[in-house]
């Protein structure tokens, strides 16, 4: 449990991070004067800074720096993620050239888009990288046939498994791999489903995060197929290694149908919401986002690199979510003003963000304790 809050802690705080980095970055390209950058959250613990003479001075505690003459980086006591503070980010301080308030439209939209796609940036190292260091996937004979990629550690693994299946009630779990089916050795995907075409009950030798195990599943005969099933889908994997320059362009093709993936299940989310359809959709809040984590960090290192680069293609789509409190929220207050020509009243846009903050609070609680309720099921 302890390395799972510590895995958690360290692939929020670099999704977030990037995120906010995002924004910073923007600002200080385009002339936007940023008070602080800090790692985690406060209170402060220590922040250091260039004086109006130049030198560099560290401030320790709270409190304001009163002698800062560019930004404080900042050291926080609540280790998770950081935060960006942008001078007149919320509409104050019009009158001074520098300030977040004072610019163009374009270049505001450009700041508050900025951690979005700094996100979205972060997913294509991270799934490169994966690919430079080898990813397991799903492998047919043109892969095998490539001498620009490197095969190895071939395998057959469960990709899904059916609700109430008998592989489910035998307690089986997507990415188990096959060794085995009554001491015969699993070869290929064929070899699962000729030996599990019978009536009688069968030992499967699995292995999951390197150990191996032994189950008992009795097959049930599907009409449909007219032959005995265990409910599960499998795949020939194997580690799939490119040489750097492919494994860009693959991790950028591959990031493109993360990112097309996540949006249309968020769209059929919405959807089925409206419509007051069942969501076939399971929704995890930090709880169990950290469990997943603490998972993947078990798997592997490469299976904890997709799973971050998962996370933080999730944290820009929802960030842009037109929603108020949300990056894209403000993106939207931008457009407006652009086509009205002035800006929305302060006062109004404050209770709006704030309003919508108060909600985002809400559904995170709801979430948590499902989350929760869930473990404990």
């Amino acid at each position: 449990m302890f390395i799972t809050i510590i895995v958690f802690l360290l692939v929020l705080s670099i999704l977030v991070l990037f995120h906010e980095f995002g924004h910073f970055y923007s600002a200080r390209k385009l002339g936007i004067k940023v008070d602080e950058f800090g790692l985690g959250f406060p209170p402060r613990i220590f922040g250091f800074y260039k004086n109006n003479s130049g030198k560099w001075k560290i401030k320790w505690g709270r409190g304001k720096v009163k002698d800062c003459s560019d930004v404080v980086y900042s050291f926080n006591a609540i280790p998770i993620g950081g935060f960006v503070k942008i001078k007149g980010e919320d509409g104050e301080n019009r009158q001074d050239k520098d300030s977040f308030s004072a610019q163009k439209v374009w270049k505001r939209l450009i700041v508050v888009s900025a951690g979005v796609l700094m996100n979205i940036f972060l997913a294509w190292i991270l799934i490169s990288i994966g690919f430079i260091v080898g990813f397991p996937q799903a492998v047919d004979e043109e892969y095998l046939k490539s001498s620009k990629i490197k095969v190895s550690d071939e395998k057959v693994q469960i990709i899904e498994i059916l609700p109430e299946s008998p592989a489910e009630k035998a307690g089986l779990q997507p990415l188990d791999v096959v060794l085995s089916v009554d001491s015969r050795e699993i070869k290929s995907g064929d070899d699962v489903q000729n030996f599990l075409n019978t009536s009688q009950e069968v030992q499967v030798n699995i292995e999951r995060a390197g150990k191996i195990q032994e189950v008992t599943i009795l097959p049930e005969f599907n009409e449909e197929l007219k032959r005995n099933v265990i409910g599960i889908s499998i795949a020939d994997t194997a580690t799939i290694k490119y040489p750097w320059y492919l494994a860009l362009w693959e991790g950028l093709k591959a990031t493109g149908i993360f990112l097309w993936t996540i949006i249309y299940t968020f769209y059929v989310v919405l959807r089925d919401l409206i419509i007051g359809q069942p969501v076939g959709v399971e929704v995890a809040g930090p709880v169990g986002i950290a469990n997943l984590t603490g998972q993947m960090a078990r798997m592997g290192f490469t299976y904890l690199i997709q799973f971050t680069a998962l996370l933080s293609l999730n944290l820009a789509i929802i960030n842009f979510f037109p929603f108020p409190a949300l990056d894209g929220g403000r993106f939207i207050f931008l457009l407006i003003e652009k086509i009205k020509g002035k800006p929305v009243k302060q006062e109004i846009e404050a209770i709006i963000h704030n309003s919508g903050f108060a909600l985002l609070m809400l559904l995170f609680v709801w979430i948590t304790l499902k989350d929760i309720i869930g473990l404990f099921n």
